[in-house]
């Protein structure tokens, strides 16, 4: 029994024990399985990843061997066109060297057939000259004397015929030389001056007189303007009106008609249409005596009473300053003193000239130039041909037919071009002096120039180191010929060039 309870606790412990070893080893063997799976998991995943990377690697491997490829192939090609290029120079260099080395070929055989052609010559020239020192028995310099010398004779010849051809035809001119100097010192005739305007100013007693002369509504300013054709200026100027008019007669009309309105008083329309009447009337009395005057004064007769009307009306125009009548005048004088000194008619010489502007106090409207208008009217009032040529040429329109017509030519520019005798605005002053100036200062070797005498004289100041003596000349008539080419100018301008040594030193 007690062999039972021994042996039933054995064989519990022996079961018990089997059943845990069985179990161990079933857990073990499980283990072993799942590692077992678990390593061919991890065999297979590796072999996939081998065959990736493999797979990977290859790619990239043809990738590089591509790129490589490509990359040799334009190498090679970029090395073929710079071969290709290389060759094309090489072949240009060839062609360029071998045309040179022809060249030079050609240059060589030139030159020693040159060489050989002055060789030549100077063996001929030799020959010659040995040929040439044998027939005249002279040597080179013997010869070149001789030469010379025949030179200078025919040189001398030749200016002895000039000489006498200029000192021959100097004593043809000797007359005429002797007529023109005349004619210069004529050029120093001075008479007074009138320097009438074109605008005349009448003074009133106060400004109250202002408001009279416009009157009611305006209606005195404007009869007055409309009567007599000229424009009333009444501005802020202090006692004073100004009177505007082309035409010099009606401005004299208007002047002295308002001058009377003024001193009478009495301002309305129709005092002012009887003054201007009055007024019209004695100013054509005025033209007719003042032309009647200078006929007499010139000593000229049996001229029509519309040329006498016209050379009244000059009385009151204006050139630059210069009265009209008076420079008629004044040519009319000059022109019979020349025309006496000449020998021509001295009469008509002096009508031509007192008539050669008669068309400035003409009473039209032509458009024509005065020279042209008074032409028309010397025609029509019967002149003589050679009187009708004169007035249409002394401003050259036409050509001159007649000594008379030049002789006019001439005392009209006497008379317009002496110092003073026109007046000339201070802008046209100033800008013709520094013209002047200018054109000097432009030659070189010139160092200062100085317009003097009001522009009738030009002092030119040279560096003496730049020109000499013999150079001053030339360059005098160099600026006189640049002056009479760029310039209009009356009369004539001077030119002075001075040349000096100036050397100063101080003693201390």
């Amino acid at each position: 029994m007690w062999i039972l309870y021994i042996i039933l606790p054995l064989a519990g412990l022996t079961f018990g024990w089997t059943i845990r070893w069985l179990y161990a080893r079933f857990q073990l063997t499980a283990s072993e399985q799942r590692a077992e799976r678990i390593k061919l998991d991890a065999i297979k995943e590796a072999e996939a990843k081998k065959k990736e990377i493999l797979l990977e690697a290859k790619e990239q491997v043809i990738r590089e061997r591509n790129q490589q490829e490509r990359e040799t192939r334009e190498r090679r090609a970029e090395l073929q066109r710079y071969e290709r290029r290389v060759l094309q120079k090489e072949e240009v260099l060839e062609r360029k060297t071998s045309q040179i080395e022809k060249t030079e070929q050609l240059f060589a055989e030139k030159s020693n057939k040159i060489a050989e052609r002055e060789t030549e010559l100077d063996k001929e020239g030799e020959r010659y000259r040995r040929e040439l020192e044998r027939i005249s028995g002279l040597t080179v310099d013997e010869a070149k004397a001789l030469i010379i010398a025949d030179l200078e004779n025919d040189a001398r010849h030749d200016a002895q015929v000039l000489i006498n051809k200029v000192e021959q035809e100097a004593n043809l001119s000797a007359e005429k030389r002797a007529k023109d100097i005349l004619v210069t010192t004529i050029q120093r005739l001075a008479t007074e001056v009138t320097g009438d305007v074109t605008v005349a100013t009448v003074t009133l007693p106060n400004d109250e007189m202002k408001g009279r002369i416009i009157g009611r509504e305006g209606r005195n300013i404007r009869t007055l303007e409309t009567l007599t054709g000229v424009d009333l200026i009444i501005d802020d100027t202090p006692e004073a009106v100004v009177i505007s008019c082309f035409d010099p007669v009606r401005r004299e009309i208007a002047r002295i008609s308002l001058e009377r309105l003024i001193i009478d008083g009495r301002i309305h329309p129709a005092r002012i249409e009887e003054v201007v009447a009055k007024v019209s009337k004695d100013i054509s009395q005025k033209i007719f005596e003042e032309g009647e005057k200078v006929l007499f004064d010139v000593g000229i007769h049996n001229i029509s009473q519309e040329a006498i009307r016209a050379l009244g009306r000059l009385y009151f125009r204006t050139s630059y300053g210069q009265n009209v009548l008076n420079h008629s005048k004044e040519v009319a004088v000059i022109a019979g003193v020349l025309a006496a000194e000449l020998g021509v008619n001295r009469e008509l010489a002096k009508r031509s000239a007192l008539l050669h502007d008669i068309g400035k106090g003409a009473e039209s409207d032509s458009d024509l130039n005065h020279a042209e208008i008074g032409m028309d009217m010397a025609r029509k009032m019967g002149e003589d041909p050679r009187v009708i040529n004169a007035v249409g040429s002394h401003h050259n329109d036409i050509e001159p037919s007649c000594l008379e017509s030049v002789i006019v030519q001439i005392a009209d520019a006497i008379s317009a071009a002496r110092p003073g005798a026109r007046k000339e605005t201070l802008d046209n002053y100033i800008k013709r002096l520094e013209n002047l100036e200018n054109i000097a200062v432009g030659f070189s070797g010139v160092d200062k120039a100085f317009a003097i005498q009001a522009g009738r004289e030009l002092r030119i100041i040279v560096n003496n180191d730049a020109i000499n003596d013999d150079q001053t000349k030339y360059l005098a008539k160099d600026i006189a010929r640049k002056i009479e080419a760029d310039l209009h100018y009356p009369g004539r301008i001077k030119v002075t060039i001075i040349r000096e040594t100036r050397i100063t030193e101080y003693a201390r």
